[in-house]
């Protein structure tokens, strides 16, 4: 959506940060879709799958060791969370290894082949089905200035945001948001200039600055069924070197060694394969695949 740039925004500036961080949990679904965008097939808790660690290697450099060239496992569970750094969504699936399925799988008559399920796909066509008051901006150099503001356009504005009343010399209200962590942002929503335009200003400059936000990311506001708005960031795909896992992934050792994962598939514990769906989409299923 294209909307009108902003040069300056001539409003004194009282920056608010953020309230106090909750404690952490899951984030939002309906907006953890979307900012994933559109999100090939996760599997479900309890589906069975095969891992697949030649694929895994490619992304942590490592050899192959005793880990078998596929695992059968059973999903147990499928965690969808955002990156508290970056905000970047990512999904942790946790798996088991499951002896009974590729005893399954290796009797006379029994296909190896992986099936494709589109069970993910159409439960998020139901989530943006049901989310028609959402709207999406590439933000402009201004929107990121320190001395600007977020110019909305006026259909996403009064779509999603509660209305202003237009009978006012100068219409303004406080929006209350939340993002991927629950955390509150305050801004306030004015209606001014010539032409007339909707801004975001006071508390906007303190969004940018904790976010890290730059010309070509993009924000997005979703009023969900309780009235709740909600606001999310997507980061600009063109960025190089970009990983499809997510920070805490890279950073500790212990998620990313695949010794690691060799003991858990030896002994049976549960291990996680993390995926960045706005990165490396087809990635993900190099190294799981759905069965059923």
């Amino acid at each position: 959506m294209i909307g009108i740039d902003l040069n300056t925004v001539e409003e004194d500036e009282e920056e608010g940060g953020p309230s106090a961080e909750p404690p952490r949990g899951t984030v939002c679904l309906e907006l953890w879709h979307a900012c994933a965008g559109r999100v090939g097939s996760l599997p479900r808790k309890g589906s069975a799958v095969v891992y697949l660690p030649e694929g895994h290697l490619e992304h942590i450099g490592e050899a192959a060791g005793a880990v078998p060239p596929h695992v059968f496992c059973r999903v147990v569970d499928v965690n969808l969370q955002a990156d508290p750094a970056m905000d970047e969504v990512y999904a942790q699936v946790s798996l088991v290894v499951d002896d009974e399925e590729a005893k399954r799988r290796m009797r006379p008559g029994e296909s190896e082949e992986a099936c494709e399920g589109d069970s993910e796909d159409t439960d998020a066509a139901k989530r943006r089905a049901r989310m028609p008051h959402m709207f999406c901006k590439t933000l402009t150099a201004s929107d990121t200035s320190t001395h600007g503001g977020f110019s909305v356009p006026r259909r996403a504005a009064e779509d999603c945001f509660p209305p202003l009343d237009y009978n006012l010399q100068r219409p303004s209200q406080e929006l209350v948001t939340k993002d991927l962590h629950g955390t509150e942002w305050r801004f306030r929503h004015i209606y001014r200039g010539q032409p007339r335009r909707h801004l975001l200003t006071t508390g906007w400059s303190a969004f940018v600055n904790k976010k890290k936000l730059v010309s070509g990311d993009a924000v997005l506001f979703l009023r969900d069924e309780d009235g709740v708005l909600r606001l999310g960031v997507r980061r600009a795909a063109q960025l190089k070197n970009v990983s499809p896992f997510p920070a805490l992934f890279n950073q500790d050792s212990s998620l990313s060694s695949l010794g690691n994962v060799a003991h858990a598939v030896a002994v049976k514990n549960i291990f996680h394969i993390y995926y960045n769906p706005r990165y490396f989409a087809d990635c993900f299923h190099n190294h799981l695949s759905c069965l059923y």
